[in-house]
């Protein structure tokens, strides 16, 4: 249930930036189907265009651009940061966007006296992280408590869409073979972005949540190996797994950051996921936000069954 967000009779404007990402998308949605007032920030107005059908204020925007910035938060109320560049190169690295981008965002919305921010960092990040996005995470955290602002930050685990479908999934059943960052033996937490979600808009509602973190996983721990074998299950073929050594990508990790800073995160990423406890029990936080979380196995038997037949998505959407 959304909690409705009034100030003095009147609706706050929720900023959510990166709106048209999994979890700024399943936000949004959830937030105009209360009859919230929702301004989705994106780089390109097209790609929020069904946030815009919905209801939403669409704004063009960029991390990276301090007047968009200012532009995006004049007369917002709330602020829910939802993007990131943990792939990206160049001028889109997480250098500028996830650091720098989100450090101008924290201070555009104090001087835009912007009630509460709500920050999307992820499990397990801190300052002395073998990773430097979870670094910048943490880092940014601390910007944020340290900033005078209201806050909540959010610290979900994988996201299923990224970590089982698109990353596995999704060649898997279009091409019959997925490529694997190390032996995918070590299990991890998933989570789906619209439980996520939830927790985000009990963030940005409940006052209870204001200065705490709250750390976001669901029930299920898999290695990616078992993400691959519920993916052959449901569709009926067997895959060809190829998977890159460890020491292959602690290699090439160093190697790559000169020249793709992404890649050579995402390299890092994985030897870090390989060789660390990345478990969560939800049930801490659950006893404290009490709500029904999705399970794995339903949820990839969804994505098969909408692979074969599109329609069977959009019903049960």
């Amino acid at each position: 249930m959304v909690t409705a967000i009034i100030r003095k009779g009147v609706k706050d404007m929720i900023l959510i930036v990166g709106a048209t990402g999994y979890l700024g998308n399943a936000t949004a949605r959830r937030l105009l189907a209360a009859g919230e007032a929702v301004r989705a920030m994106t780089r390109t107005a097209a790609k929020a265009q069904d946030l815009q059908e919905l209801g939403a204020e669409v704004v063009v925007g960029d991390l990276r651009d301090e007047a968009s910035l200012r532009r995006a938060c004049n007369g917002a109320d709330r602020v829910f940061a939802a993007a990131h560049a943990l792939m990206g190169r160049g001028q889109e690295s997480s250098k500028y966007v996830d650091d720098i981008g989100h450090k101008c965002l924290i201070d555009v919305a104090k001087a835009s006296r912007v009630q509460h921010f709500v920050y999307t960092s992820a499990y397990g990040v801190s300052l002395d992280s073998p990773v430097v996005f979870a670094r910048i995470k943490a880092d940014v955290e601390q910007c944020l408590k340290q900033s005078g602002l209201n806050y909540t930050i959010l610290q979900p685990t994988a996201y299923m869409e990224w970590h089982a479908h698109e990353f596995i999934g999704k060649p898997i059943l279009e091409k019959g073979k997925v490529s694997l960052l190390g032996p995918g033996a070590n299990p991890i937490n998933l989570v789906a972005a619209d439980d996520v979600a939830r927790f985000a808009i009990i963030a940005l509602a409940d006052q209870k949540a204001v200065g705490k973190t709250i750390e976001i996983g669901g029930f299920d721990n898999c290695s990616r190996m078992d993400i691959v074998r519920l993916y052959e299950k449901f569709s009926g073929r067997q895959a060809k797994v190829i998977k890159m050594p460890l020491v292959m990508l602690r290699t090439m990790s160093p190697l790559l950051k000169p020249f793709h800073p992404g890649l050579s995160q995402v390299f890092a990423f994985s030897v870090w996921t390989e060789t660390t406890d990345f478990t969560f029990d939800p049930s801490n936080t659950l006893k404290e936000y009490p709500m029904e979380l999705t399970r794995l196995e339903p949820w990839v038997q969804e994505r098969v069954a909408e692979s074969i037949s599109p329609e069977v998505g959009l019903a049960g959407a």
